[in-house]
Formats: C-alpha cells, structure tokens, sequence
C-alpha cells in the first residue's frame, strides 16, 4: 500500500473494500463495486487531471460527473478530485434551495441513502455544455442545480 494513502488515512483491507477515515473520526469501508459504479478510471483520471491545473493556475473547469439522489432532491456537479480520491471540488445541492460550490467526500456521498433507502448515483448521460462557474450562477438563480 502507498505511504501517501496510508497518511491521508485510507487503508486497503482487501481488493474488495477502501476504508475512508472521516474528519469525525468516523471509519467507512466502501466496496470498491460501489466507488467503481460512482467513478470509472475515466473519468477519476479527468477529475484528477483538472485538480493538477487548478493546483498550478486558477481555473474553471467544465464539470466532469453529475450524482444525483434517486429518490430525494440532491444533486452533485464535480470538475475535480484532490490527491486522496476522496475529495471532489464541485457545484452541491441538496435540494434545499441554496446550491453552493464546494468540496465534499466521496466516501460520505457513496454511503448517503435518500427516504426510500436508493443509493446515490451517477448521472450516465451527463455531458457538460458549460464551465462549472455557469452552472453554479444559473443555480444560485433557480435554487437549484438544472443540468
């Protein structure tokens, strides 16, 4: 296992499972099927990729990867994904009216359920057709992420 994952507090327990020590201490093993299913090696590899540009220079990206939740109101646009892959940069709504940008974990997000128990997931179809910054100002218009 890398040294770097070891000190950001992930652990590989098996190849079946990631575990994600949260800010509160709190310990989430995530089934690498369910972090898959949220992420593919693509679209992991754009979200870093964006997170190095922003790191060198300022920049707005186009937003790589929509989640929503089936059966609640939230929605996620992200354009990046910092050094530990657990941390996304991006436009979050949780469907309470007041969308803001933001970072949020991968590992809290992929265990989140809405009122029916459905797991958060990934929008398939989403193509981005603006930066994340447009997205965001039609957002904070709306009181809602509309992509």
């Amino acid at each position: 296992m890398d040294k770097r994952m070891r000190a950001q507090g992930i652990q590989l327990v098996s190849p079946k499972f990631h575990v994600f020590r949260l800010q509160n201490g709190r310990e989430v093993r995530l089934r690498t099927e369910v972090k898959d299913m949220l992420l593919t090696r693509e679209l992991t590899n754009q979200l870093r990729r964006n997170a190095d540009i922003s790191e060198a220079e300022q920049r707005d990206h186009k937003p790589v990867v929509k989640f929503f939740t089936p059966d609640a109101n939230a929605t996620w646009l992200f354009s990046e994904l910092a050094s530990d892959d657990d941390t996304l940069f991006g436009l979050c709504d949780l469907g309470l009216g007041y969308p803001e940008l933001g970072y949020a974990s991968l590992a809290e997000i992929s265990i989140l359920r809405g009122r029916l128990g459905l797991l958060v997931e990934r929008d398939k179809h989403f193509k981005a057709d603006k930066l994340l910054s447009a997205y965001a100002d039609a957002a904070r218009t709306r009181g809602r992420i509309v992509a």
